[in-house]
């Protein structure tokens, strides 16, 4: 048979120093949290979706030659539907266009793509540029 304890359960008076010292991290971080979500709530402009596009690599391709971008969008409105159009250059004339429709660039984020063109872009200056987007 089980004996049970009849004792009374008892408590320190006083938390131990780690119950105090929990405690206070716990605090600070909540408290820096929530100041550093109200000053991004306060400071960040809602402009326009910002694209900068980065080739990533070029790479030979049956039917013709690969050209692999990044496209960021650094500002904080999400982009839909953003059409990306690329150009060989021969000095001032183009010689050869592809476009491509990335469905969705996010606020502050990127996203991949890739053109595929006829000519080899590697004897030839290349123009990738973002032409439009809709707003999802």
């Amino acid at each position: 048979m089980t004996e049970i304890s009849r004792r009374p359960h008892s408590e320190k008076p006083d938390p131990h120093w780690v119950e105090w010292a929990t405690g206070i991290v716990s605090a600070v971080l909540v408290v820096a949290m929530l100041g550093w979500v109200g000053y991004e709530a306060l400071t960040d402009k809602d402009g326009p979706p910002e694209f900068r596009i980065t080739i990533t690599g070029i790479a030979p391709v049956s039917g013709g030659h690969r050209v692999e971008f990044d496209i960021a969008n650094r500002a904080t409105r999400t982009a839909a539907t953003v059409n990306v159009r690329g150009e060989i250059l021969d000095g001032s004339r183009t010689a050869e266009d592809a476009e491509v429709v990335i469905d969705y660039v996010p606020a502050q984020s990127k996203s991949s793509g890739a053109l595929i063109f006829r000519e080899d872009p590697g004897r030839h200056e290349i123009l990738i540029r973002a032409v439009g987007y809709s707003d999802p």
